[in-house]
């Protein structure tokens, strides 16, 4: 199976909408439930709304991954925005910094098989995710 990357420069909410449309198309690809692939745009949305609200500008890639037996869908979400002051705390369930009801980034934990955040103040924030397709 060949390498799929796909790159989406986020900035709008037109931005936000075509990162989710192209993951979830690459995930039916895959070979992922109707169901999965919608979990996947799912995390997708929300990251990328993460880089319009507190970033205004950064990049979502997504691409296919292989496992030692399995196939999976790979998501980055990058940004050289403020960052997070505190990662532990944003993961936590209805913490917010702009009054949203902060389902964001522990909703993309929970939605994705693996979860990764890598985020320095004054310096931006890159989260990578993965999916197993079963």
């Amino acid at each position: 199976m060949s390498r799929v990357e796909i790159r989406v420069t986020i900035t709008s909410d037109q931005d936000i909408v075509l990162a989710r449309q192209k993951g979830r198309s690459l995930a039916l690809e895959l070979g992922f439930s109707s169901g999965d692939a919608t979990l996947i745009a799912t995390a997708i949305s929300e990251l990328a709304r993460n880089i319009v609200s507190y970033a205004r500008r950064g990049e979502i890639v997504v691409k296919d991954v292989q496992g030692s037996s399995r196939v999976g869908i790979a998501v980055t979400a990058s940004d050289n925005g403020p960052g997070i002051l505190d990662v532990g705390q944003a993961l936590r369930d209805g913490f917010s910094t702009s009054g949203s009801l902060g389902l964001g980034l522990p909703g993309v934990r929970r939605l994705m098989d693996e979860f990764e955040i890598f985020s320095k103040p004054g310096q931006g924030t890159k989260v990578m995710v993965k999916k197993w397709r079963p």
